[in-house]
Parts: structure tokens; C-alpha cells; sequence
């Protein structure tokens, strides 16, 4: 038994504006596996969300194109009898992998699928997805434990129809310009506009409303952009933090993915006791939203007075080999394949912890 492989379900694409960041990640993974100990099945979920499920695969897709898997067959019903497959009595299926940025994949909806399924799974379970995904909720929940971060104002689209021009008038107040604009439901930057004036602030939130129904704002802030690595379940570590210099204005979809500028310093440039105390909020972080697995934190050091203030926490991180999550990682001395191991076994771990309860008996 101990020889035998595991049969990793890698799920990727999904219906999100991070669709082709997920590919990329996806295409890292699945030739960074090691196929002595793994062998994967591809679940590939497309932009409309039809499923398709490839073949068991013992070696890596040669390109990003293939795993979209256009020869499939059996559509979304073969590929969710495969993931449902324990339920009765037909389980190929050891683990399952979700590589799914954004709405429907990180924020709680395929989580709880997987737990329907009664399948393990690498990452977040359903509350620190949905908490990590919301950032309105996830900022309440920091303020909660006590966390500092930068002001911000948090609204619907109905409450924006009704009340926009009062809206608008409390932020200018609260906040002042330049602010930032971001859906609260969205990642890697999609929708995020930073605005200078009145006008420039409601094209933003008309722009951030076509990506999600809640919108938040927040204030500017001069300072550098310091990232955390965090790994495990109920004893997590965290990793030596790195700095992003952005080749943009701010940090956006842009300079994160496309124009290849932006420069990661690992480790950050830092003083011991920064960097500890850096650390040390990351863990606070992952903490406040019921974390596991993994998660990445991202903080501000305000540049006049050094002062630490979280940003946000990303549940299911970029993870190609040039992602700041396992960079850090492998400044920290933990190698990409050796952390793809790692979360494979943190959430069998979780998986068995979870299955020992007695839920029979209540």
C-alpha cells in the first residue's frame, strides 16, 4: 500500500475572470508532480462552466491548450460521476486538487461540492474560502482579531442605485482621493481601478459593479507591498515575506501577469523585527478566517512611519513556479514539488481528522 500511487483529481479553468491565470497555474502543477508517486486525472471547467474530464494521466499535457481537454467525452455528467464516485461504491479518485482562482472556485462554492462529495481536497475549506473571497466580510473578520488596516467603505449595487450620491460624499470624506476600487468578490487585480477625482470614482464603481454585486473602496496608502507564504492546518508556518515593486501605478492585472516589469525581492528588505512581526500577522490572519492548508498575505508597511496594515488574504494563491507563494517558499527551503507534497498531505490530514467525528450520534 505504501508504493501505491494517489490519483490526484486537478481541477482548473471555472467561470471567473482568472480563468486563463488558472490554466497557467494548472499547466505549473501538472508538470511539477512527481508521476512516481501521483497520477493525475484533469477536470477541466470551461468559461460557461461545462465540466470535461481527460483521461488518467501518467506524464504531464505537452501544452496549455490541451488541458482544455476538447477530446473529452461524457461532458459534465461523466465528469461529476468521477467526483462523486465514493458515494456509491466507484471511487477512482484519492484527492482533489481545485486550481480555480476567483468566483467559483475560491469562494466557497466548489468547496462545498467537495464535501458533498465527501472527497479530501487541497486548501481552504467552505468558511475561510467564502470569508477570504468577500473582502468586506474578511476585513470585518480582521478587524475583529484585532488586525490594523487601511480605511475603507463597503457597498451593493442596490445600495450604490439607491444612496450613490451619498456614497460617494462619504468616501470623499472618510477616505479623500486617490482611492482604490475593487469588486469584493474577485482576485488577481480584475476590476480594481484607482480613482482621482469624482467622475474618475464612479466609472470605477460602474467597472467594479460588471464583475460583482458588492464593491469596496479603500483608502490610498504610500507604502511598500510585503506578501507572506503561509502553509499547514491547526500549526501553521509562515514563510520569509517578499516585497512587490510594481511596474504600474499599483499592482494590477497588468503588472501581476502580463507586462513582466514588476520585481519580487525575496526575502523583502527588511529588519529582523519587521519581518517577524510580518510573519507573525500572516498567521494572525489565516487564523481569523478559520484558515488551512494554505494561504498567502498580503500586507502595506506604510512608508512615513513603518506602520504594518494587512491588505488581504488569498485562499487559493497563483502557484506557477514564478508565483510569489511558492517562491517564498523555496527561499524559505521548501522546493516546489516538496510543497506540492506538503498539500496533498495537509488536507489527507484534514480529510481523516474530519472523518473520525461521529456525526451519526447527534
Amino acid at each position: 500500500m505504501a508504493n501505491q500511487k494517489l490519483t490526484v483529481g486537478l481541477l482548473y479553468g471555472g467561470k471567473s475572470g482568472e480563468h486563463e491565470v488558472s490554466l497557467q497555474t494548472a499547466y505549473a502543477v501538472m508538470n511539477a508532480f512527481n508521476y512516481e508517486k501521483y497520477e493525475i486525472i484533469p477536470f477541466y471547467i470551461t468559461k460557461a462552466g461545462d465540466w470535461r474530464r481527460g483521461a488518467l494521466l501518467s506524464a504531464p499535457l505537452t501544452t496549455v491548450e490541451q488541458l482544455k481537454l476538447e477530446h473529452a467525452e461524457g461532458g459534465t455528467k461523466a465528469a461529476l460521476d468521477t467526483l462523486f464516485g465514493k458515494l456509491y461504491g466507484e471511487q477512482t479518485l484519492d484527492v482533489l486538487f481545485p486550481l480555480l482562482h476567483g468566483t467559483f472556485g475560491e469562494d466557497g462554492t466548489i468547496q462545498g461540492l467537495f464535501e458533498m462529495a465527501d472527497m479530501p481536497y487541497v486548501g481552504a475549506g467552505v468558511l475561510a474560502s467564502a470569508a477570504g473571497m468577500d473582502k468586506g466580510v474578511m476585513k470585518k473578520l480582521f478587524e475583529h482579531a484585532g488586525l490594523p488596516q487601511v480605511k475603507y467603505c463597503y457597498f451593493n449595487s442596490t445600495q450604490w442605485a439607491q444612496t450613490g450620491h451619498d456614497l460617494v460624499r462619504n468616501i470623499e470624506t472618510e477616505l479623500g482621493y486617490p482611492c482604490f476600487v475593487k469588486p469584493a468578490n474577485l482576485g488577481s487585480s480584475v476590476g480594481i481601478s484607482k480613482a482621482s477625482n469624482r467622475e474618475e470614482l464612479e466609472k470605477a464603481v460602474d467597472l467594479a459593479l460588471q464583475y460583482d454585486l458588492k464593491v469596496i473602496v479603500e483608502e490610498y496608502v504610500d507604502a511598500r507591498e510585503i506578501e507572506v507564504s503561509v502553509l499547514g492546518n491547526d500549526e501553521p508556518i509562515a514563510s520569509v515575506p517578499g516585497e512587490i515593486v510594481s511596474s504600474s501605478d499599483y499592482y494590477d492585472y497588468a503588472a501581476k501577469y502580463t507586462d513582466g516589469q514588476s520585481e519580487m525581492l525575496i526575502p523583502a528588505p527588511l529588519d529582523e523585527e519587521v519581518a517577524d512581526r510580518i510573519r507573525e500577522a500572516a498567521l494572525q490572519a489565516f487564523r481569523a478566517l478559520e484558515g488551512c492548508g494554505i494561504s498567502r498575505a498580503d500586507f502595506f508597511v506604510r512608508r512615513s512611519d513603518g506602520h504594518i496594515l494587512i491588505n488581504e488574504v488569498n485562499t487559493m494563491p497563483g502557484f506557477t513556479p514564478f508565483s510569489m507563494y511558492p517562491l517564498l517558499w523555496r527561499e524559505t527551503g521548501v522546493s516546489y514539488a516538496s510543497l506540492l507534497d506538503r498539500m496533498i498531505a495537509l488536507a489527507m490530514e484534514r480529510y481523516e481528522r474530519r472523518s473520525a467525528l461521529h456525526y451519526e450520534n447527534l
